[in-house]
């Protein structure tokens, strides 16, 4: 899991996926950024979607803490897992049926699905790829001794 080599692409990935969740992750957990907040997001999620209670809050919590791991390249396969598990669970909860284009001209009943694949796939990079340069997967492994030394943590 904290395997990693010492590539740009990982830092790239990672610290790109984080910038994007970690705004979501603030309005469903804080309100922040005009979100709804705690409250009104497991009610949500609960409520419209029909997720179980405990569900909507791992939800919320993932979408928090996974970008700060991200950041940090703490784990970054385990956040960016579940940041795709989440994701694909948005797409067919709640936007497939309304077609892949996002809602750009506020013509359709909700958005679309386009956003979510995307996340997805970079989601899969990390998890593919690991967390790359300046990572606490990498020092982790490099102070154990648990990879080659050209993978470990560089900077």
């Amino acid at each position: 899991m904290f395997a990693t080599g010492g590539d740009w692409t990982g830092l790239v990935l990672r610290f790109f996926l984080g910038l994007i969740m970690l705004p979501h992750g603030a309005q469903k957990l804080f309100g922040w950024f005009d979100g709804f907040g705690f409250d009104a997001s497991i009610d949500y999620f609960v409520e419209t979607i029909g997720l179980p209670w405990i569900a909507a809050v791992v939800i919320v919590l993932i979408e928090f803490f996974g970008p700060i791991g991200l950041f940090l390249g703490l784990a970054s396969r385990l956040w960016a897992a579940a940041i795709a598990v989440i994701m694909t669970g948005a797409i067919f909860a709640d936007s497939l049926q309304h077609g892949f284009f996002m809602n750009w001209f506020g013509n359709q009943a909700g958005e679309g699905f386009e956003f979510h694949l995307l996340m997805v796939g970079v989601s899969l990079a990390v998890v593919i790829n690991g967390s790359g340069k300046f990572s606490l997967d990498g020092l982790i492994t490099s102070r154990i001794g648990y990879l080659e030394p050209t993978a470990r943590f560089h900077s």
